[in-house]
C-alpha cells in the first residue's frame, strides 16, 4: 500500500521527538544543527499536515499535548526502524564499495594493472581488490555473467553487451630467436610471409591472437599454442618458430638481445586495451576509481 505523504518524510517526526525530549526548541535545533526558527516552521508544518496540536509552547519550555504524545510514541518507532534500514544499508554500501573483483587479460595483468592497483591502493587504501587473469574471451563472460566487477580486455572488438573504454595503447611485435633467418632481415617481412608461417601463438580466446588474426587475416596452423606468454617467449628463444606478442612482454628480452623483432612491412599491430562493464550500469566507486586513474595514466 501507498504511504501518506504524511508519514513518507520522516525528518519533521525525528525533529518533533528530540523537542519532546530535550524540552526545547532551542536545544532541538542545536541537535539537528539547525536554527530555532527552522525548528518551528517544521513542527508548524507537521501539525498542519496532521491537522492536530504537537505542542504545547510556554515561558517554562515545550512540551508534547496528549495528542502530540500519541504521534510522538507511533513516530518513535519508525524513525528507529528508518534509522535501522539505513544503517544496514550503510553498510552493505559500504562493503561493497571497498571490494573490487577484476578480471584482466593476460598481458594487462602482467604488464599494467600491478602499477594501476598499487596508485589505486594508494588513493583508497580501504579498497580490497580480487584479482583473476584469464584471457580476454573468458574475461567478458566473467563480467557478464556478474563474476567480475570490472574487466580489461585486449581483442579487437566488444561485445555489444558491454560498455568500454579505452585505458591503455599496445603495439605488436613479431619475434624470433636471434639464430633464426629473420632475424638479418633489416627490412623485415609483408604480412603475406607472416600470415603463411606457422607461429608459436596463444589459444582460441586471446585477445592478443584475435588481434592478430583481425589485422593480418587466417593464419597458418600454430606450430605450438600455449597459454602462456611466458611459455611463448621461451618456445620462441628455444628456436621453435616465431611469435607475436605485446612490446610488454618483449621488451625485457629485446633490451639483453635473447629476443629480436622483426619488422612486418606495410602492417599495422598498434592497438587499444580497454576496460569493460555490463552496459547501461555506471561505473561507481572502486570500479569507477580504478578506470579513472588508468586513463589518466595512459593521458599522462
Amino acid at each position: 500500500m501507498p504511504l501518506s505523504p504524511r508519514v513518507v518524510d520522516l525528518g519533521p517526526y525525528d525533529v518533533l521527538l528530540s523537542v519532546a525530549e530535550l524540552g526545547s526548541m532551542g536545544r532541538a535545533a542545536e541537535r539537528h544543527g539547525v536554527t530555532q526558527a527552522a525548528v518551528s516552521a517544521r513542527i508548524r508544518s507537521l501539525e498542519g499536515a496532521l491537522g492536530v496540536t504537537l505542542l504545547e509552547r510556554s515561558p517554562r519550555g515545550t512540551r508534547l499535548t496528549p495528542h502530540g504524545a500519541l504521534v510522538a510514541d507511533w513516530a518513535r518507532v519508525a524513525v528507529d526502524a528508518a534509522e535501522a534500514l539505513d544503517a544496514g544499508v550503510t553498510s552493505i554500501r559500504s562493503e561493497q564499495a571497498a571490494r573490487l573483483r577484476v578480471a584482466a587479460s593476460l598481458t594487462v595483468a602482467e604488464y599494467l594493472l600491478p602499477r594501476w592497483l598499487v596508485a589505486l591502493r594508494t588513493e583508497h587504501p580501504e579498497t580490497s581488490v580480487s584479482l583473476s587473469s584469464r584471457n580476454s574471451t573468458d574475461v567478458a563472460a566473467d563480467v557478464l555473467a556478474g563474476a567480475a566487477d570490472l574487466g580489461f580486455v585486449e581483442g579487437p572488438a566488444v561485445s555489444d553487451d558491454l560498455d568500454a573504454q579505452v585505458v591503455a595503447r599496445d603495439r605488436l611485435t613479431l619475434v624470433v630467436a636471434p639464430g633464426h633467418a629473420w632475424a638479418s632481415r633489416r627490412r623485415g617481412i609483408d604480412a603475406e610471409r607472416l600470415r603463411a608461417t606457422p607461429l608459436v601463438a596463444r589459444e582460441h580466446g586471446s585477445g592478443t591472437r584475435a588481434f592478430l588474426e583481425h589485422s593480418v587475416g587466417a593464419l597458418a596452423e600454430p606450430a605450438l599454442e600455449l597459454a602462456s606468454t611466458t611459455a611463448i617467449k621461451g618456445a620462441v628463444a628455444a628456436g621453435v618458430a616465431p611469435a607475436v606478442l605485446s612490446s610488454l612482454a618483449v621488451a625485457g628480452e629485446l633490451a639483453v638481445g635473447t629476443l629480436v623483432a622483426v619488422h612486418v612491412v606495410g602492417l599495422d599491430l598498434d592497438r587499444r586495451l580497454a576496460a569493460v562493464w555490463p552496459r547501461g550500469r555506471p561505473l561507481a566507486g572502486p570500479a569507477a576509481d580504478l578506470v579513472g586513474l588508468a586513463t589518466r595514466r595512459r593521458e599522462g
